[in-house]
């Protein structure tokens, strides 16, 4: 029986929103990162890019759980000798939370140009409102990571 492998032509993009409030960041990532790949399909090949698209509103209002906010580090290099800069990721989530949210998609994707090619697909957008609704973008469930911290 031979491997089957989609053709380029036959692959089909879905849009996906997903509403990240009261999430856990990385169960998040993680279904995220999993959907951008393309595992969700019966089709899926390693080799190719075949997920989906996926945007994530309210990234503002992710969870991360313990004391990640204080004690889990980003760090960014700028090329320079001595050049290494590192803040906490509470911080980063208070100044940038799209690029906290799509940092950590990215480092669940491949290291590679495929994976590069996948994170083009990702729009974080910190607030409710994205400029996608053209391409009738479909709510996209995550179950597992709905945060009960603060729930009585």
């Amino acid at each position: 029986m031979p491997t089957y492998t989609p053709k380029i032509k036959d692959i089909e993009r879905a849009w996906h929103v997903v509403d990240a409030e009261g999430l856990i960041l990385g169960r998040m990532a993680t279904e995220v990162a999993s959907v951008l790949r393309g595992k969700h399909k019966p089709g899926f090949t390693p080799h190719l890019d075949t997920g989906d698209h996926v945007i994530i509103v309210n990234a503002e209002k992710v969870v991360l759980t313990g004391s990640k906010t204080t004690d889990k580090q980003v760090y960014r290099h700028s090329g320079f000798p001595g050049g290494l800069r590192q803040t906490s990721y509470g911080h980063l989530l208070e100044t940038q939370p799209a690029e906290a949210v799509r940092r950590t998609v990215r480092g669940m994707l491949p290291k590679n140009r495929l994976g590069r090619q996948m994170l083009r697909k990702l729009k974080v957008y910190a607030g409710p409102l994205h400029p996608h609704e053209a391409q009738k973008p479909q709510p996209l469930e995550i179950a597992g990571a709905r945060s009960h911290i603060g729930d009585s």
